[in-house]
């Protein structure tokens, strides 16, 4: 081991203009192999890989040192940038190589369990478990680069549009706001609690109450909820609320900060402003309230045609309250086999629904599944009311309107992908606004459907009391790609309606006091009328980046267990930090 060599540049920044320089650079051995009297080297940094050479013309001692060297050894190189004579066009510094006249090996290293390459195909809890050797690969690299420009482009822009940056605080009182709550113990006051938070809403809402006007915080949020490719325990948000403002005047900053956004960070630019859509839109038209518009497929309602079909799921859904919903698949008849459709029909039922009928477009009405319950001439009524063309397929699902939505709303996405039908470099933005404000919780309550201070719609409070389903929320999304980056909503700030809302909810006075007493006490002395916005920022950048996870934006994420791999987190505490605690 030897003295620190001083870096006078990364290993990917080297270039043919480097010719003759003398230079210095520090990395780990990605590789090395000796042909005859020469030794190669490849050192590798966040930056990129660069070969190092030694030759008959360095030293002795130097030339054994090299001889000893494995992967993921950590060395220092000092030498001269000469051309390569067997160029490299696959990497940027193909061109040059460095003949080395110095090297301090820093530290040895065991053969790693992964390979420090991005097509490894490692198994995914061997990578989060070796994470920090993961985290060497230059696209989990690239990736954390990537965010962190995200997050300085956020800053950027609302600093610049008056926005303040607050941090609220971490320990914070149990509130739920529909998903549990990670509890800490307290030792001061023994039997009592804090819980991480699952959002700075109250918080900021106490902002507006300060007069703070414009807020914005890269917050760290906990939901212990169940795990998928897009959720975390653990996650970060953009949180932002403005007062005095309305739908249309947060719409038109968030939309004035993505265009900045995209064009900052992939280059493109997006038309302004961006689509809106009402939530009964969205899913009378896609079966989902975070509508995919790349491509087509649109949910058509056929209910009224088949209402008095002599196929008894068509009829009975429609003449039930149900629906009969379909969509039409180009091509699809030559491109799904009946055995595919069986497994369409698999996952649909998985959402619901008893099973999906299908039609082949053609002759005479084309051949159906339900042949034998009606005629040529339904059929031909049916296709009608679809756009078919030569050998397209109808898939139709029948059933409550939930059911319908859900199952045709993942078979549209799911035939997109499978059929290739989504081009990957669109980039697809839409506002999906007028959300119900409640929700039927199966008991014959109603729960929110966002949280309890999302304001309702002025033009249906009076609908409260005697039809709460059918109150519209001034509450909104923004969609990309069929994925939910943000949402929020104007605030109530009545204390009468909010009072309302929570009488709704179940919530009695005593209730709602020992839940958010402090929030109702702070609205007793003035509140503005305010607004905002959370987006996910991991999400973000995981859809940006066009990844599948937001695992691979994240340096240390969870895995499916909720259990951090690499310190084993979740653990059981020392018997005498239980006694501080208080706890056994």
């Amino acid at each position: 081991m030897g003295e620190l060599i001083k870096r006078t540049h990364c290993c990917g920044e080297l270039r043919s203009r480097d010719e003759g320089v003398q230079v210095a650079v520090d990395g780990w051995v990605h590789r090395s192999r000796r042909l005859g009297a020469i030794v190669f080297c490849d050192l590798r940094d966040k930056t990129g890989v660069v070969q190092i050479v030694f030759d008959d013309s360095v030293p002795e001692e130097l030339f054994q040192k090299a001889e000893g060297l494995r992967s993921e050894y950590v060395v220092g190189v000092r030498g001269t940038v000469r051309e390569r004579s067997a160029k490299n066009a696959d990497i940027p510094t193909g061109d040059i190589e460095i003949l080395a006249d110095e090297m301090v090996v820093y530290s040895e290293a065991e053969t790693p369990p992964i390979y420090i390459k991005d097509d490894d195909n490692a198994d995914e809890n061997l990578r989060l478990k070796y994470r920090y050797i993961d985290l060497r690969k230059n696209r989990m690299q690239q990736n954390l680069a990537y965010r962190a420009k995200v997050c300085a482009v956020m800053r950027g822009f609302f600093g610049g549009e008056g926005f303040v940056e607050v941090e609220t605080p971490v320990l914070t009182k149990p509130t739920p706001e529909g998903a549990r709550d990670y509890l800490v113990p307290s030792r001061i006051s023994k039997g009592d609690y804090y819980a991480l938070p699952q959002s700075p809403q109250l918080y900021k809402q106490l902002l507006m109450v300060g007069g703070t006007d414009r807020y914005f915080q890269i917050a760290r949020c906990f939901r212990d909820e169940d795990l998928r490719a897009d959720r975390q325990p653990e996650f970060t948000q953009l949180d932002i609320e403005m007062s005095f403002v309305d739908v249309d005047e947060v719409i038109a900053v968030q939309e004035k900060f993505l265009a900045k956004l995209f064009s900052e960070m992939k280059g493109v630019g997006i038309g302004l402003p961006l689509p809106r859509i009402t939530y009964a839109e969205a899913m009378g038209r896609y079966g989902s309230d975070k509508p995919d518009t790349r491509f087509g497929m649109e949910l058509v309602d056929i209910s009224e045609a088949v209402r008095g079909s002599g196929f008894a799921a068509f009829s009975g859904a429609a003449g039930n309250g149900g629906s009969v919903r379909g969509i039409c698949v180009p091509g699809g008849s030559e491109k799904i086999s009946r055995k595919g459709l069986d497994k369409l029909a698999e996952g649909a039922r998985t959402f619901g629904a008893g099973g999906l009928a299908w039609l082949r477009a053609g002759e005479d009405g084309g051949k159906s599944s339900f042949d034998k319950f009606v005629d040529a001439r339904e059929r031909e009524e049916i296709s009608a009311l679809f756009e078919v063309g030569p050998g397209d397929l109808i898939l139709i699902a029948a059933g409550t309107d939930k059911v319908v939505f859900a199952s045709l709303g993942w078979l549209r996405c799911e035939l997109a992908d499978r059929l290739g039908l989504i081009g990957r470099n669109e980039d697809a933005l839409l506002w999906v606004t007028e959300f119900p404000l409640l929700e039927a919780d199966g008991e014959g309550g109603v729960n929110a459907m966002h949280h309890p201070f999302t304001s309702p719609d002025p033009r249906d409070v009076h609908r409260l009391e005697d039809d709460p389903l059918s109150v519209r929320a001034l509450a909104y999304d923004i969609v990309y790609n069929g994925n939910e980056i943000g949402g929020g909503s104007i605030r109530i700030h009545d204390a009468a309606l909010q009072a309302q809302m929570f009488e709704l909810l179940g919530l009695g006075t005593e209730e709602a006091r020992a839940k958010f007493g402090f929030l109702l006490d702070a609205f007793k002395y003035g509140v503005p009328p305010h607004g905002g916005i959370a987006y996910g920022l991991d999400r973000l950048v995981m859809l940006m980046l066009g990844e599948r996870s937001i695992r691979e934006t994240m340096a240390f994420p969870k895995n499916q267990a909720a259990e951090d791999p690499v310190s084993g987190a979740p653990a059981p505490p020392g018997k005498g930090q239980l006694e501080e605690l208080g706890l056994k």
